[in-house]
């Protein structure tokens, strides 16, 4: 099959725009504070409110004082960090060993020094519990 030259113009054209959009995605970060969201804190059972004094303590100067994101941080109150997409064990391993950026612009995560697996774990009931308020499941 031989294609037009209008054909592969088009083409090129779509792949252009895809390469740049996923550009954008990957290392260019927000262009403006859309990546910054409005949180509801709703009532946290015992272990979700140690973990909001940790997160505070540990991951709020990146993420957000209630994981709504920074201009140094993405937000976790967001369907990206839903349960079905990153477990509970990508927050472990995130927080425990740093992780490559590879869905927003800020650059890779360092590993947060001097938390435990149980405090993290504890984050982690905090920010589930602040996801599901806000409708990410």
């Amino acid at each position: 099959m031989r294609l037009s030259k209008t054909t592969i113009a088009v083409i090129a054209g779509a792949l252009a725009v895809g390469a740049f959009l996923l550009w954008r995605v990957m290392f260019a970060g927000p262009a403006s504070t859309e990546h910054i969201v409005a949180v509801n804190i709703p009532p946290l059972s015992f272990r979700a409110e140690r973990g909001q004094d940790l997160f505070a303590a540990n991951c709020a100067a990146c993420h957000g004082d209630n994981a709504g994101g920074t201009d140094q941080g993405p937000p976790l109150i967001h369907r990206i960090y839903e349960p079905n997409h990153h477990s509970d064990q990508a927050f472990l391993i995130a927080a425990t060993q740093g992780t490559r950026a590879h869905h927003w612009g800020f650059g890779n995560m360092p590993p947060v020094e001097g938390v435990s697996q149980r405090q993290i774990a504890d984050i982690v009931a905090y920010v589930r519990e602040v996801q599901q308020a806000n409708g990410i499941f």
